[in-house]
């Protein structure tokens, strides 16, 4: 078993507050408290995080441009030798702010989840959010363009696509005429979406995640040759079935695992995207912190409840009994509460 002295990199949802409403979103963002440190709260948080000695941090959320303060605290955490990275829906991006932006993070990341407005929209919960990520790519291309012109590196800048059965057919179209409005676009993940959060919800899996022979099917040799053969040249396309973030007992003892996750307020979970804190950093030692998180992995319930899993279905079922074994009351609560899942009608060519 690998035994790390600590996390390779490390994610921080710095707020749950969001502008959008996705369908499968895996913190539940917008529909939900915050929970966002003061300033000075954030850059302790900081600290805490690059004690760690990662390799990365990515900036998630929610939506961390709606985080006032966000460059200054990154920049700390770039200044103790980490990579910072950035994700974003795109909704609120401009171009003063991403010149900025663009001198602080090593790689930003938009999220668009369809090749169109209408399945983009669908999945992301509000009207307008395609073409708010396709302004938010010519940002980051043009200024790319000109970086490059002056004799300066390109901006390392790209999409993930999360992938469900809704948006499945749309990954070729994609490929052959969304990427190639982006002359500078670097990358593009095309990564299936897993049962967390929004996504564990009773019935998701069944309707909206794919199975597991799709997700071999997507990552397969053939399929990924065929993206990127759709795609320009330039951009590197990438396909992942995100089965690493079940965290299956095999494979943690005998790998590791190499990523934390970090709540908004600082809390710091077991498991990346199970519910279920080890302390706060805080009030604690971000390397005890890890060490809690690493103990979670091999919990007998952890290990017996991964352990069975065969399908899609059984994961999320195994998603909902760690989330309530080891949330707090207040998530529970939240789980509780939830909207329930109602299948909605696809187009016609969706698979």
């Amino acid at each position: 078993m690998s035994t790390p002295q600590g996390p390779s990199d490390v994610i921080w949802d710095i707020t749950y507050a969001c502008p959008l409403r996705c369908v499968h979103c895996y913190s539940e963002s917008g529909r939900r408290p915050a929970r966002q440190l003061g300033h000075d709260e954030m850059l302790r948080v900081a600290d805490a995080i690059s004690s760690l000695r990662p390799q990365a941090v990515e900036f998630a959320g929610g939506e961390p441009l709606l985080v006032k303060g966000l460059l200054e605290v990154a920049r700390r955490i770039g200044g103790a030798g980490a990579a910072v990275n950035l994700y974003t829906g795109g909704w609120l991006f401009d171009r003063g702010w991403a010149e900025e932006a663009c001198r602080v993070f090593s790689r930003i990341t938009v999220s668009v989840d369809g090749a169109s407005a209408g399945v983009h929209d669908r999945i992301r919960g509000r009207a307008g959010s395609f073409e708010r990520a396709m302004r938010t790519l010519a940002i980051l291309d043009d200024l790319s363009g000109e970086r490059v012109a002056r004799g300066g590196d390109p901006i390392e800048f790209g999409v993930d696509y999360a992938v469900l059965r809704a948006n499945l057919h749309e990954l070729e179209e994609f490929c052959r005429t969304v990427a190639p409005r982006f002359p500078n676009l670097r990358f593009l993940t095309f990564a299936a979406a897993v049962p967390s959060g929004l996504a564990s919800r009773q019935g998701f899996a069944e309707h909206e995640l794919l199975g597991f022979d799709d997700l071999r099917a997507l990552v397969s040799r053939e399929h990924a040759e065929r993206l990127r053969s759709l795609a320009p040249r330039s951009v590197r396309v990438m396909t992942s079935d995100n089965m690493v973030l079940m965290m299956h007992p095999d494979l943690v003892w005998r790998y590791g695992f190499p990523m934390l996750q970090v709540e908004p307020d600082g809390e710091v979970r077991a498991m990346p995207i199970y519910e279920g804190t080890v302390g706060s950093l805080l009030t604690e030692d971000a390397g005890t912190l890890w060490e809690r998180a690493r103990e979670r992995w091999r919990d007998p319930f952890v290990v017996e409840a991964l352990s069975a899993v065969r399908s899609m279905e059984d994961w999320a079922e195994a998603t909902r009994r760690i989330d309530r074994h080891f949330g707090t009351p207040e998530v529970r609560h939240r789980i509780d509460h939830r909207p329930p899942y109602v299948p909605r009608p696809r187009a016609a060519s969706a698979r």
